[in-house]
């Protein structure tokens, strides 16, 4: 479906039709400022980074969102089907340790400075360990992070790795 060499990691600020788009997905306006980090090949956004903070200061651990609603349908599907327990059950615990630790200092790294209240915490998804999401981590794996899970998930969407759930 989407291989690595597709998307265009460039960190663009959301343009008006991007959070229109987002507000009618969440069926409500963004409560946190973010850029897209992947098209789609049509030019809409399929990648969003979140900031670390909403706009009240309410911690955000997710920074890294599918939103292109084709990707999160196909995703879903391979949620139902199990693939969950299939992920974290196939990937090596630690590379998806690794993956968790990456994406924390990366979305700590953004927190303002002067920012003294609630972090967010975890790691993709807000997990500490294991597999929470497999939207999260495809999301974190097309945006360039080296998530195993994330790229199990590629594997079966372009029908790599099939027999291996």
């Amino acid at each position: 479906m989407y291989g690595r060499s597709l998307p265009t990691l460039l960190l663009v600020p959301a343009t008006a039709d991007d959070i229109a788009e987002l507000t009618a997905l969440l069926g409500r306006p963004p409560r946190a400022d973010f850029d897209v980090v992947v098209r789609t090949p049509a030019g809409r956004a399929a990648v969003i980074r979140n900031a670390p903070l909403l706009d009240d200061g309410t911690p955000m651990p997710t920074r890294y969102w599918l939103v292109d609603p084709d990707l999160v349908l196909a995703v879903s599907r391979l949620e139902g089907e199990g693939g969950v327990r299939a992920a974290e059950a196939t990937v090596d615990a630690d590379e998806l340790a690794a993956a968790h630790a990456s994406y924390t200092t990366e979305r700590d790294a953004d927190l303002p400075a002067a920012h003294r209240g609630p972090r967010p915490h975890g790691g993709v998804g807000g997990t500490r360990a294991g597999v929470k999401c497999l939207h999260a981590h495809y999301a974190y794996f097309l945006a360039g992070g080296d998530d195993p899970v994330g790229r199990w998930v590629s594997e079966r969407l372009s029908g790599a790795g099939e027999n291996d759930a």
